[in-house]
């Protein structure tokens, strides 16, 4: 058990008026040799953003929320928009180098910081879950502070100050200005801003790479230049209708026609994803079983195409009582509710996980693919689309396990096949070298504050040194 003893005149003294043994006991480490100021005296500006309605047909600017900031860097992939005024872009338009702390929801989410790079010519904002901060670069880089806000030190001074409830937990503007951070020797923080610089570099090639092997997929269809376009007016006969067993329009569209048509006249041929592979339904343990620690229970919230996160957890108990939902090596993780079409090729030995109830097994069965191609098709519009006119006017997403199993999968050549296969494990090899370059200058600074500047420097630069296949 930990404990800490506090005067009780020593209370009034806490500007946060805090008298809860989670504030009191878990105040962070500090390094005696260093100094240390609250955030909001090394900021010129923190920033709450817009509060907004958000679509995902893709009309307005891009809108960043709390699920798009994860390994230091704000996500690239945005599917969020908002209908928003020129002046309220210019209010809270992101600009390089802005860092993103999210203040509200999970204590897993709470205190998750993010910097952000430009990478597109497109506009972002950012919604009011979110809170903007610009630090003063004559005191503290963007990339230091995003770092040290995601180191067990950062973390544990957040998590202190957040208030909790039931569902969520939130941390506002004023508490978080008043977690200490160090002011450690700018050489540092440079050599840290440089890690940020690298990882952003291999961000960039590994995306580059995985975009060249789904133009590879594509092209090989005749598919490359396509754009699917809205029909406002098509014919349909009521025979089709009978045999789709559906009568909304939607269903009918002729952009999704134009897909189907384009795998099925394919010369390689094609077939439906359920004579490829074996499908498992995962299960549902209820949120009555959440844990803060334990055994990950995987939400399809916590599934990419590029890794699966950990936020809920399960007891050892109740793991033993359903692992036969534990999912192996080679197996691909296939969402089918929620946000429909993800997939996540598990390319090693997964540590004990159990996938939730909106999540299928998939197991390769033919020959004739290959799991990362496949996966790369899962993840890809031809089967996005065909997502999308299934599912098309639900309010609640949910692609029945029959329609994934009818999906339609093209059979490229098998030297085709592997050429994608060696792209996308290029990618990811890069991908992961990016998140390397980041964990080691959180590490960095979490040496800063145990040991010493001069240790941190000497480990950091090694490692970078050490990292290989860096612009």
């Amino acid at each position: 058990m930990q404990h800490s003893i506090v005067k009780y005149t020593e209370l009034f003294t806490h500007e946060d008026y805090r008298w809860d043994g989670e504030y009191l006991c878990f105040e962070p480490h500090k390094n005696s040799k260093l100094m240390y100021l609250p955030i909001g005296d090394v900021l010129i500006q923190s920033q709450y953003g817009i509060s907004i309605a958000m679509n995902e047909d893709g009309n307005g600017t891009k809108i960043y929320r709390m699920n798009e900031i994860a390994n230091m860097f704000c996500d690239r992939n945005v599917n969020k928009h908002a209908r928003i005024t020129q002046e309220e872009i210019d209010a809270f338009k992101l600009i390089d180098r802005d860092v993103l702390f999210n203040r509200t929801n999970s204590q897993v989410f709470v205190g998750r910081t993010g910097i952000f790079k430009e990478f597109s010519k497109n506009d972002f904002v950012f919604a009011s879950y979110l809170i903007r901060l610009k630090p003063d670069e004559s005191k503290v880089l963007p990339e230091y502070l995003t770092a040290f806000l995601n180191t067990k030190y950062g973390v544990l001074d957040v998590k202190r100050r957040a208030r909790v409830s039931i569902n969520q937990s939130n941390v506002n503007a004023e508490e978080l200005k008043r977690v200490e951070i160090p002011l450690i020797d700018s050489e540092l923080q440079k050599q840290i801003k440089n890690a940020f610089d690298k990882a952003f570099v291999l961000i960039n090639q590994s995306e580059a790479i995985y975009k060249e092997s789904e133009s590879l997929l594509l092209s090989e269809l005749g598919l490359l230049e396509w754009r699917p376009k809205h029909c406002l007016s098509f014919v349909r006969k009521y025979s089709e209708t009978e045999q789709a067993g559906r009568f909304d329009a939607e269903y009918f569209q002729p952009k999704y026609d134009e897909i189907v048509k384009a795998m099925k006249k394919y010369k390689g041929g094609w077939d439906t994803l359920g004579n490829l592979v074996s499908v498992k339904k995962c299960v549902e343990v209820g949120s009555g079983e959440y844990q803060d620690e334990g055994i990950p229970f995987v939400r399809v919230s916590n599934l990419s195409t590029f890794e699966v996160t950990e936020e809920k957890y399960i007891s050892e108990k109740l793991y033993s009582e359903i692992k036969q939902h534990q999912p192996k090596q080679g197996e691909i993780l296939f969402s089918k509710d929620a946000t429909p079409g993800i997939a996540y090729y598990l390319r090693h030995k997964p540590g004990k996980i159990i996938p939730s109830g909106g999540i299928l097994r998939l197991k390769r069965k033919d020959d004739r693919i290959k799991e990362d191609y496949l996966t790369l098709v899962l993840n890809s519009l031809l089967t996005k689309e065909q997502i999308n006119r299934d599912v098309g006017g639900s309010v609640i997403l949910h692609w029945r396990p029959d329609q994934v199993r009818k999906t339609l999968i093209p059979i490229l050549p098998e030297e085709i096949q592997r050429q994608i296969q060696q792209k996308v494990t290029e990618s990811f090899a890069l991908r992961k070298q990016s998140k390397y370059l980041l964990e080691c200058a959180k590490k960095a600074v979490e040496t800063a504050i145990e040991k010493d500047e001069k240790a941190a420097m000497q480990w950091l630069k090694k490692q970078t040194k050490n990292c290989t296949g860096l612009a």
